[in-house]
């Protein structure tokens, strides 16, 4: 998963946001090490981004009725979707926070704790900088 500068992303919260908070964006992510065309500069550490959602009544209800018939159920699809893009905002907040420009290694859990859906995310916040090769 490599995610560049000015890529589209999806804005999770429909509060109004100032301008720098909207430019400021973590130009790399990946699921490896440096990406090609970069080196590691400086290694920072551990961050992370948690996310915890619940179904709704309607939702667990249809949800419920769709496993009689078996096969995907959107409902449950969204609701992961939606918390897990939650998750990585927050792991790339976090890594601003820390002072990094690109999120390494990162990964996703989850678990379910009844009636929640919790997804984690996270990866080893990093400067890096062009290779000049």
């Amino acid at each position: 998963m490599v995610a560049f500068y000015g890529e589209k992303r999806e804005v999770l919260s429909s509060a109004p946001v100032a301008p720098q908070a909207q430019v400021q964006r973590i130009p790399v992510y990946t699921t490896t090490e440096a990406p090609v065309g970069y080196r590691i500069e400086r290694t920072i550490g551990l961050c992370w981004g948690v996310a915890a959602r619940s179904r709704d009544l309607l939702s667990s209800t249809v949800a419920g009725l769709r496993t009689i018939a078996g096969g995907e159920i959107p409902e449950f699809v969204h609701l992961a979707e939606t918390t897990r893009a939650e998750a990585l905002q927050r792991l790339e907040q976090h890594a601003i926070q820390l002072g990094a420009n690109a999120v390494v290694g990162a990964r996703f859990d989850s678990t379910s704790v009844p009636p929640a859906s919790e997804i984690f995310a996270y990866g080893t916040a990093v400067v890096v900088v062009p290779t000049t090769d």
